[in-house]
């Protein structure tokens, strides 16, 4: 991969990895309520919903650092497709007011964290020699 790979890869790290740590940070804030509702919706014990922030604020951060980012980008994509599952699937096949795929923001992070899991953080990144990086 060249230079201008790297930083391509690094602009989208900081980028998407900024914007979902943003949901985190509101979580920390605002608590987690609504999905332990979903939660307890599905019959599923509510100290689940904790995840929320390995997949939100956690991952993010060591996706923006670059370190353990293989691991991080799959907690992230996990983390999306858990939250489609529960609260986006209604919506799968339906367009927003806008016109756009209603869950089109969520699987954009979705398959971001599984291009990361296969790519890798790339050379601008904390740690580079782990199978995790």
């Amino acid at each position: 991969m060249n230079t201008k790979q790297h930083i391509g890869l690094l602009l989208l790290r900081i980028s998407i990895a900024f914007t979902m740590l943003i949901y985190g940070i509101s979580k920390l804030n605002f608590g987690i309520e609504y999905i332990n509702g979903l939660l307890e919706q599905y019959g599923l014990p509510t100290f689940l919903g904790y995840g929320v922030f390995v997949g939100e604020f956690i991952a993010p951060i060591l996706i923006i650092i670059g370190y353990r980012t293989k691991l991080a980008g799959l907690a992230f994509a996990i983390n999306c497709f858990v939250a489609i599952l529960m609260d986006r699937l209604p919506d799968v096949l339906s367009l927003n007011d806008h016109g756009g795929w209603s869950i089109g923001l969520i699987f954009i992070y979705m398959m971001f964290g599984i291009a990361m899991f296969f790519m890798g953080a790339g050379k601008y990144a904390l740690s580079t020699n782990n199978k995790w990086d």
